[in-house]
């Protein structure tokens, strides 16, 4: 693949991937554009196509694993702690990321060919940006702004674990929908924000983890090396991402994602039409 493709799709899911605006989608419009734009892109399968998303997504778990140290360290730490029966904080948080996890695990085990093959579509990227970008406004108007996350209980993780299992969809933001889901029990913007990011560690370690078995069976060290270059591109545009959304959230609100949402749902339609 030529490297300003590997550029673009690396500083694409590196701004994007947590921020409310759907990583999945942008990278499928990225392709898109490649191909209609006849830019010259060697002839890939899909396979490869996803292994190199799923490699960007890798250099965003680093970011984001390096941005919240303290909390995996208290996490590990309350773990260790709770095998000789003591909870902790660190504990009490890592039981909610891992009940908040498992229905993602099961819906992408049982509908894994339907996202790849099916809803990876311009047209569904549109309106699922459009229509969740409502959702976050809605959710961020009423919700309340008195929790955080140390406040977080099984069942409010469950619901953003059920919430989670939207983001299958392209265009509807894993961030987004799970920022919206705990702004609807009333977290605070940046203790939304927070428990979306650590929940992303899991997910995205899972599908990091199918893609380098995939990436072993093909046995392409060139698409392996290009795979490398835009983890590490990734990592460094999600790690200043990041830090400018929470330092956002702690002084205004989702409406500027919101707006940007239906401005590029609104021009992918037009587009389409």
């Amino acid at each position: 693949m030529p490297l300003l493709h590997v550029l673009v799709l690396a500083i694409v899911q590196g701004i994007t991937e947590f921020l409310p605006v759907s990583s999945s989608g942008h990278l499928v419009l990225a392709w898109e554009f490649f191909d209609r734009a006849g830019w010259p892109v060697p002839e890939q399968t899909q396979s490869e196509r996803l292994i190199m998303d799923i490699a960007v997504h890798v250099g965003t778990l680093a970011a984001v694993c390096l941005y919240f140290w303290r909390d995996l360290w208290q996490m590990a730490l309350g773990v260790l702690k709770l095998a000789v029966g003591q909870m902790t904080p660190g504990a009490r948080l890592a039981l909610h990321v891992i009940v908040a996890t498992l229905p993602l695990v099961a819906a992408g085990y049982f509908f894994k060919d339907t996202v790849t093959n099916v809803l990876r579509d311009v047209t569904v990227v549109a309106w699922a940006t459009i229509g969740f970008g409502v959702v976050l406004l809605v959710a961020d108007r009423m919700g309340l702004t008195i929790r955080r996350v140390e406040h977080m209980t099984l069942p409010a993780a469950l619901f953003v674990g059920l919430a989670q299992v939207l983001a299958l969809i392209p265009g509807t933001s894993r961030s987004g929908i799970t920022m919206t889901a705990a702004r609807f029990l009333g977290y605070e913007r940046p203790e939304a924000a927070r428990f979306s990011l650590l929940l992303s560690i899991p997910a995205i370690l899972g599908a990091g983890t199918l893609a380098g078995h995939d990436l072993y069976q093909a046995g392409n060290p060139h698409l392996g090396m290009e795979a490398i270059v835009a983890a590490a591109i990734s990592f460094v545009v999600a790690l200043i991402a990041i830090a400018l959304m929470i330092r956002w959230l702690r002084h205004a609100g989702f409406m500027p994602f919101v707006i940007y949402r239906i401005l590029l749902g609104a021009a992918l339609l037009f587009w389409i039409a």
